[in-house]
């Protein structure tokens, strides 16, 4: 079942357009990584409420990948928006891995590659054409979808020329055919996402963690490119991994237990924001789209309770008084952009 055809409804949060259209986001979106089992085992009743929640907070952009719990996260969304009407909500996922399923019973977890869930299949990078079609079409199945509108090339770090002369090729001519309606990049870097926004004719890149309240790294070459060429960004790992949701000694930045420095930093952000009344959650949701780049913030959420936390902190009137004191702490450098100022009464989030 692919999701029933109907006319599209207004979602309840606001939507920005990637690029020139067709697809466009809400500015909130449902990371399904979470969902996948990342870190911790997550049952599919609790997956289920979490993207009902989002669905019912009026989020309509969620994103995916094989590579979140080997496949386990693209069956559960796909399961979750079988009967939402299709032409209502925005999907996404990702290329470049394939999974090969292991012989036999599966023998342990996938934990060493971050996930959860039974070692059911193993991954195996392929960036060439075909692997990208491939990979397209067995996302397509396990969605139980006839179609995404959106194709990340996903981490194509050490991949990266293959990537650049067969990948990106192969979304381009996916695009040209109607098959996906944009293509883009997801990376936990900015030099190569730079590089594919200067040189490919990307629609949407996806940051992850590189452009956060507790560093902002895309500011120097990642976002001044996309302004320039006209391309969108979404923000990933608003949050560092977990580390701006709950900083405390352990707590995980960049998918292993922060430094001490990274969350001594953190935990100076959260007082600062608890003297002006808010979540640290809160302003790290508000920041991203403070830039004229960023199109949308992607969240992860492992139960109905995380994802309406997220739609509340998301919703969250942030004082100018928090962005001036965070520059005068030297918590935050002066020349990046902040959020508006919500004026008395106005339910808006400081976009």
């Amino acid at each position: 079942m692919s999701g029933v055809d109907a006319q599209p409804v207004q979602p309840a949060l606001p939507v920005r357009t990637l690029r020139s259209g067709p697809v466009a986001i809400t500015e909130l979106a449902f990371g399904g990584a979470a969902i996948g089992g990342l870190f911790t085992p997550v049952d599919d009743e609790a997956a289920r409420g979490a993207i009902d929640a989002a669905w019912e907070a009026g989020i309509r952009y969620f994103d995916t990948a094989p590579h979140y719990g080997i496949g386990v996260s693209e069956r559960r969304l796909g399961a979750a928006l079988a009967d939402r009407p299709r032409a209502d909500f925005t999907l996404s996922t990702k290329v470049g891995r394939l999974l090969q399923p292991v012989t036999g019973d599966p023998v342990g977890d996938d934990l060493a590659d971050g996930f959860a869930v039974p070692a059911t299949h193993r991954r195996v990078w392929d960036f060439s054409a075909d692997g990208v079609r491939r990979s397209l079409d067995e996302s397509l199945a396990r969605l139980g979808m006839d179609r995404v509108d959106l194709v990340f090339l996903h981490d194509p770090d050490d991949h990266g020329e293959q990537a650049f002369r067969a990948g990106y090729p192969a979304l381009e001519r996916l695009r040209a055919e109607g098959v996906v309606g944009a293509i883009g990049a997801g990376m936990n870097q900015t030099a190569m996402l730079t590089r594919f926004v200067r040189d490919t004719d990307v629609d949407v890149v996806l940051c992850a963690g590189r452009y956060t309240l507790l560093e902002q790294p895309a500011l120097a070459d990642l976002l001044p490119a996309a302004e320039q060429r006209g391309a969108s960004v979404v923000v990933g790992g608003a949050f560092n991994s977990g580390l701006l949701a709950d900083p405390r000694p352990g707590a995980t930045y960049n998918y292993a237990a922060a430094p001490a420095d990274v969350l001594e930093r953190a935990l100076r952000l959260k007082e600062v924001a608890g003297r002006h009344g808010i979540s640290l959650r809160a302003a790290a949701l508000a920041f991203p789209l403070a830039h004229p780049a960023v199109a949308g913030v992607l969240v992860g959420a492992r139960s109905a309770q995380e994802a309406h936390d997220c739609v509340t902190q998301y919703a969250t009137a942030v004082p100018a008084d928090f962005w001036a004191e965070l520059r005068a702490e030297g918590l935050l450098p002066d020349e990046v952009p902040v959020p508006h100022a919500a004026t008395g009464g106005e339910e808006n989030r400081n976009r």
